[in-house]
């Protein structure tokens, strides 16, 4: 019997990746996809019941892959460069002046790819099998995830061609299908929606279970090889070796000769690239020769042979219907415009930011308008101006009101801010998005608790306050909409863990104006119960570093609230933890040790929140802004204006490379 189910596992692993070939590499679906489901159901079945028999490469690795608890870092051979890029064509041209000065009379001919907006991945191979994955990470070591590659259909488990050992580079993206599939069922499950597909595949990349990377249908396109009997000679070679060994390689490339033909790449996919089912936003232009791209060599962070050429903003032109205001935790109202829907960037817009009076003012923008949208970083959609010309007859400047529009209370202008707020405490509309702050991820991180969720207990009368929240039951929570048992249960169970949070993720998720998660965390080692921080006077708050004359006043407001008495007590009987724990008893010695430390730009390696967590780890202290007290500053890509003042007062400045071998001599990986 063993036999047998040894030759039919074979016959079934065989037979899906073919499947996989077809489909990825060919676009030649061989089967259906009922079909494909039923061979994998009958993998399963086998591999369950003689688990001798499973292969390292079996493609029921796809969807049976076990939950993993860490994401291991791994070096990389070769840096993982990020490339040059820009908007401009006088860049772009030269790019080209500066390649062929450096080749001094060659001629050189380009190769220009589309730039998929995805996860770029190391795939590492030995004699034909996938043994390792691995994200970018910083460009010199990334996280391995190698459960969650196999788990991608795109991604081969084993060549197609024997005893090749190799490590392949491509870019994993979300289709615009996916995506749209993905977010409706979250919207189905009252989940926080993915605000573009590049994000929603950086998060499946990072979930713990592979079944949830296998379900949610990612792609993959290979577009670089290292290999160490590759007789290729050019870029071009590469990308149709690849093809043999059974990687999707984006069919949409060109060999340019020069550059009249880079632009003719290049506008032709601006112009199409909202039909495509995958983002892109903009072209990769690499010279094709590989002796070439080695002799012109790399800076620390870019080849020198090869550029990015960035689409401009995706625009749309369409009419406003109306202007609804938006009530916010902090009880600022901010104007959102109500659309007719229009396709902008590959979604369909049909809400978009207007961001103040001020700015209605200044763009003199009117109900019925044209107007033109844009989204800031492909991401946003806003407002960018008005066609005039198409005004129809008789429209009016818009008039901010004076009264809130959830609680008809008095609205008042900000003297420091271009805002206007609502000053009721009691304001339902600043309820539903405080307790929508508080349950968020960064606060007290409790699953289920959505948007709908929160309407119906506002609404309801069940919710009053945040501290409301934990006298909640079955009984309560019972003939909710679209809330069934298990649902309410799950709430009720995410709503019990979050008592767990530190005294300084609570602090953060009352939404006190201005005291954001680094505030809070200042603010939880200085004043390490909730009673000392509440009796704090203005200037014991003024006197504590990176707490200013405003955010002072702001917390000393707060906390003189008799709304704030009353929502203390009852997270007191509610058990929340309104006490920061004792500091560990021996901290790390590192570089960072006793030095005032400032970060600034985008970290690629970490998030903001990680690198305040591991610098403080460290026992380094972690300020919002630079001054004489800095000691040094952490500059990731697009720093501004602190590195320039950081420079001015001659204070240390790290780049990232620097930062992490910093935290690598301290053992932090």
């Amino acid at each position: 019997m063993s036999k047998q189910a040894d030759k039919r596992i074979a016959e079934l692993s065989d037979a899906l990746e073919e499947h996989n070939y077809r489909y990825h590499v060919l676009a030649e679906p061989g089967v259906a996809d009922a079909e494909y489901d039923a061979m994998m159901a009958e993998l399963l079945t086998l591999e369950e019941a003689h688990p001798l028999l499973r292969k390292v490469d079996s493609p029921a690795h796809r969807v049976g892959g076990e939950p993993t608890s860490d994401f291991p870092s791994v070096r990389h051979s070769t840096p993982m460069l990020s490339l040059d890029n820009s908007y401009s064509r006088q860049d772009v041209l030269a790019f080209d002046q500066r390649v062929r000065d450096a080749l001094s009379d060659e001629q050189v001919s380009y190769v220009a790819e589309l730039k998929t907006d995805g996860v770029a991945l190391s795939l590492l191979y030995e004699n034909s099998r996938l043994v390792r994955a691995a994200t970018r990470g910083n460009g010199t070591q990334g996280d391995e995830i190698t459960a969650n590659a196999r788990a991608i259909r795109a991604v081969p488990l084993r060549l197609r061609l024997s005893g090749v050992n190799c490590e392949v580079r491509g870019e994993v993206y979300m289709p615009r299908s996916a995506f749209a599939t993905l977010n409706l069922n979250r919207e189905k499950r009252d989940l926080p929606l993915f605000a573009n597909p590049r994000n929603s595949t950086a998060g499946t990349l990072k979930q713990q279970n592979p079944k949830v990377v296998a379900s949610r249908n990612l792609r993959f396109f290979a577009y670089w090889l290292a290999r160490a009997d590759d007789p290729a000679a050019t870029h071009t070679q590469h990308l149709l070796t690849l093809r043999e060994l059974g990687f999707p390689v984006n069919p949409a490339y060109a060999n340019c000769p020069h550059m009249e033909a880079v632009f003719e790449f290049y506008a032709r996919f601006e112009s199409e690239r909202d039909a495509l089912d995958y983002e892109i936003d903009g072209i990769v232009i690499k010279v094709d020769d590989l002796n070439q791209q080695q002799r012109l060599g790399a800076t620390a962070k870019s080849p020198r042979g090869a550029m990015a050429y960035k689409f401009r903003a995706s625009q749309s032109r369409t009419v406003l219907r109306e202007i609804r205001l938006q009530v916010g935790r902090t009880g600022a109202v901010s104007p959102v415009a109500i659309l007719d829907p229009v396709l902008l960037a590959g979604s369909t817009v049909r809400r978009a930011t207007l961001h103040n009076d001020d700015e209605i003012r200044r763009k003199d923008i009117r109900i019925g308008d044209t107007v033109i949208l844009e989204k800031g970083g492909d991401v946003i959609p806003k407002v960018v101006g008005v066609e005039a010309e198409d005004r129809p007859p008789g429209t009016d400047p818009f008039i901010f009101p004076d009264t809130c529009p959830a609680c008809s209370s008095e609205l008042v202008r900000d003297a420091e801010e271009a805002v206007i707020r609502c000053l009721n405490p009691s304001c339902p509309g600043q309820l539903k998005r405080r307790l929508g702050h508080f349950a968020g991820r960064n606060a007290m991180d409790v699953e289920g608790l959505g948007t709908a969720l929160i309407e119906q207990l506002v609404d309801r009368g069940l919710v009053r306050d945040v501290g409301d929240l934990y006298a909640l039951d079955r009984d309560s929570l019972a003939g909710l909409e679209r809330l069934g048992g298990r649902s309410a249960q799950n709430v009720l169970d995410s709503l019990d863990h979050s008592r767990q949070r530190p005294f300084d993720r609570v602090l953060f998720a009352l939404g006190i104006l201005h005291v954001g998660t680094t505030v809070a965390r200042t603010l939880a080692a200085v004043f390490p119960s909730i009673e000392l921080l509440a009796a704090a006077t203005l200037e014991e708050l003024e006197a504590v570093e990176e707490i200013g004359p405003t955010i002072a006043r702001s917390i000393n407001d707060f906390f003189r609230n008799p709304a704030a008495t009353t929502l203390v007590e009852k997270l007191k009987l509610a058990a929340l933890q309104l006490e920061a724990s004792a500091p560990p008893s021996a901290q790390r010695q590192s570089y960072f040790t006793g030095k005032t430390v400032v970060l600034t730009g985008s970290l690629q390696r970490y998030t903001r929140d990680e690198s305040v967590e591991l610098v403080e780890r460290l026992a380094g202290r972690v300020a919002t802004s630079v001054s004489g007290k800095t000691d040094i500053v952490v500059a990731g890509e697009k720093a501004g204006a602190k590195l320039a003042k950081a420079e001015q007062l001659q204070i240390e400045v790290l780049d990232e490379e620097a930062f992490l071998a910093h935290l690598a001599t301290a053992g932090v990986e």
